[in-house]
């Protein structure tokens, strides 16, 4: 079973270190440094078909350009967004931030990142995944990305 992840990191380093241990693991990664990178964030609903799911695992910074990680997940699960493992981390968290983090159902993690905390985390998440789920191809459909956006995917 192909296993898909999205990041949203804006440190460099740790986009690519996230992007590499997922890749190691099997996963099929789609990074972005910041939400309105990503075509989905844009979208005014979810666009997964009925029994499709965009990722199975989804990471995201905390504190981004323009939108934080949080909002970035509480405007997700607003417009319907089926994926439900969602990781955000961050080396800053404040009482209340963790607290919502918590509420919206994530895993919290801190930076710097425990490598045997992030792969538990990954393991619990591949044991619970649904055999018969289908991904999304939404990086292939035309109405879902702009040319802007399939230029950065493509190249």
């Amino acid at each position: 079973m192909t296993m898909r992840a999205i990041i949203f990191e804006d440190n460099e380093a740790y986009r690519t270190y996230l992007s590499s241990l997922l890749e190691e693991r099997g996963y099929e990664v789609y990074a972005f440094s910041e939400a309105g990178g990503c075509p989905l964030y844009l979208q005014e609903r979810c666009p997964c078909p009925e029994g499709y799911v965009c990722a199975d695992i989804i990471i995201t910074d905390l504190r981004m350009p323009r939108v934080t990680g949080l909002k970035l997940i509480e405007h997700q699960l607003r417009l319907g967004c089926k994926g439900r493992n969602i990781a955000i981390i961050s080396g800053r968290w404040s009482k209340a931030d963790r607290s919502y983090a918590l509420a919206l159902g994530c895993k919290v993690l801190e930076k710097s990142i425990d490598t045997t905390e992030l792969i538990q985390w990954l393991e619990e998440c591949e044991g619970k995944m649904d055999m018969h789920r289908r991904l999304w191809d939404w990086f292939k459909e035309e109405a879902a990305i702009s040319p802007t956006h399939r230029d950065m995917i493509d190249g």
